[in-house]
């Protein structure tokens, strides 16, 4: 049996710098549930955001973040990696990654929503994601170990000492595998694949918060889900992200008869927080009014984004018209399993980065090309830890003690489309106590499966798949239940105002019930030279 010093558990960015900084004597291995590519970082389209600029300082950075994230960070978090920015940029750029330069040969930054100055750097345009996660990739020792096309559905968590020290995995023929070592690194994205319009690639359904959760981790203010306000819609569907680089070159967004959205809705109009410009969207299109992102202004558009030119010319929209129809669609997750400064979770031996991860840096709401920033951070951050740590020689695997209770019979679960459907309808860009307490006594119809601790081994990866949903659509709900406010990304249509009692509270929930936890609050006084 090959024993791992680390197993990381995805392969988008956070795994990847994990990766490629973990010392020469780490034994690797990356497993994945569909292939290394197929992943949110590859599918990226803005940047990074750095305070790299002239003009711009990390302290500026880090307002934008607090004030776009509605004031419920872990303040220490957000000066640390906005103060990390530019060197996370130097090193890529030092490692061989060519971002894009303007005609002077600097750093062609761009403008995102809810930043005060330029500070997106970015490269092919807009494929970001695509141009850092093939230098990532590129530059990976060869000796580290890759699976693709595994599902993984357990945490082996030792029965005498609690500390996690493998992973069960079913092939793409339904096999099962384990894989044993002394740390477990969850780096597997987030619970867009729960909503039926959604940004995210198909295979992120929240498997490492499900995994956690099972294994009785905490997890964190998981009411707080961003809806990107433009996805590109046709016919009742999305087919894909409209990055909102777009809206920083100066584009508008339009209803049918040509009229501005976003005038008088905000200081920023539509350069305004994500949640913000969500939701004026969405009301437009409950009320069966169209919905367009008007592009007549932006010069050399094919130029400036292939990525999305392609998109539209693939799904027949023309761009002749200088206008591409968008909706709002789910996008990213703010909450999470609870983690520490370097990604430690509750459970010995297991580590959370990436959007899998509240390591509290978004806020009630992310600032727009913060999350490539905070997977570069925390990739680092976390090998940094590993690496001055002492390598055990030895995981002692119990004989038998692994295995748990025969599967039970259980009624059918339900479709994957049918719970994306609910979840867009009653957990979605805004939300009411009434359609909470539909979907919650619906999930609960499918408690014997969720609550239940029986063994998985038997089950084929469709039937775990739809489980883990389920399992997450409810920490998802209860979550949107309990905070009475609205706040950032969380809009709640009975209570649309924020609620300063509600701001110290964080939701925490695990196998062992739900606590209501005061917030530790680390408040850094950023000085800005005038």
């Amino acid at each position: 049996m090959k024993m791992y010093n680390c197993i990381i558990v995805g392969s988008g960015i956070a795994a990847m710098q994990l990766a490629n900084h973990l010392n020469d004597q780490f034994c690797i291995l990356v497993i994945t549930k569909s292939t290394k590519r197929a992943n949110n970082s590859y599918r990226a389209q803005g940047g990074i955001a750095s305070a790299v600029g002239k003009e711009d300082k990390p302290a500026f950075h880090y307002q934008d973040t607090i004030k776009a994230g509605c004031d419920f960070h872990n303040e220490k978090e957000v000066l640390n990696l906005v103060e990390n920015g530019p060197k996370l940029i130097e090193q890529l750029k030092k490692s061989g990654l060519d971002f894009d330069k303007d005609n002077d040969g600097q750093l062609d930054l761009g403008m995102e929503g809810a930043h005060g100055q330029k500070r997106i750097v970015h490269c092919g345009g807009d494929a970001t994601g695509k141009y850092i996660m093939e230098h990532l990739n590129s530059t990976l020792r060869h000796d580290i170990d890759i699976l693709e096309n595994r599902f993984v559905y357990e945490l082996i968590i030792h029965p005498t000492t609690k500390k996690c020290i493998g992973i069960k995995a079913k092939d793409k023929n339904g096999q099962n595998e384990s894989y044993f070592g002394h740390q477990v690194i969850l780096a597997m994205g987030g619970i867009g694949g729960l909503f039926s319009i959604t940004s995210n690639d198909p295979s992120v359904a929240g498997d490492g918060i499900a995994l956690a959760y099972r294994a009785g981790a905490e997890i964190v203010d998981m009411e707080f889900i961003q809806f990107h306000p433009t996805l590109l819609y046709l016919k009742g569907k999305t087919a894909g992200l409209i990055s909102e680089a777009v809206r920083g070159e100066g584009a508008h967004l339009i209803d049918e008869s040509g009229k501005s959205i976003m005038s008088g809705k905000h200081p920023m109009e539509d350069l305004a927080p994500r949640h913000i410009v969500a939701k004026e969207l969405y009301q437009q299109r409950l009320a069966k009014k169209e919905v367009y992102l008007d592009i007549s202004m932006i010069d050399r558009f094919e130029e400036q984004f292939p990525t999305i030119t392609a998109m539209c010319q693939t799904n027949g929209v023309s761009l002749k018209e200088k206008k591409i129809p968008v909706a709002p669609g789910c996008h990213f997750l703010m909450g999470g399993i609870a983690v520490n400064s370097v990604g430690k979770t509750s459970i010995d031996g297991l580590y959370a980065i990436g959007e899998t991860a509240s390591t509290g840096v978004h806020g009630a709401n992310r600032l727009a090309s913060n999350s490539l920033l905070e997977g570069l951070h925390y990739g680092q951050r976390l090998a940094n830890h590993l690496n001055e740590q002492l390598i055990q020689e030895e995981v002692v695997i119990p004989y038998n003690d692994l295995t748990k209770d025969m599967t039970v019979n259980l009624p059918p679960l339900p479709d994957k489309e049918e719970l994306r459907a609910k979840m867009m309808a009653y957990a979605g860009i805004i939300r009411t106590s009434s359609e909470l307490k539909t979907l919650q006594d619906w999930l609960s119809e499918y408690d014997e499966w969720i609550l239940n601790d029986m063994s998985l081994d038997e089950y084929s990866t469709e039937t775990l798949q739809r489980l883990f949903m389920l399992q997450v659509a409810k920490l998802i709900t209860t979550s949107a239940q309990l905070r009475e406010e609205s706040r950032g990304a969380h809009n709640r249509e009975d209570y649309p105002t924020e609620d300063e009692r509600w701001r110290q509270i964080h939701i925490v929930q695990s196998k062992k019930g739900i606590e209501m936890r005061e917030r530790q609050h680390e408040y850094h006084q950023v000085e800005i030279n005038a």
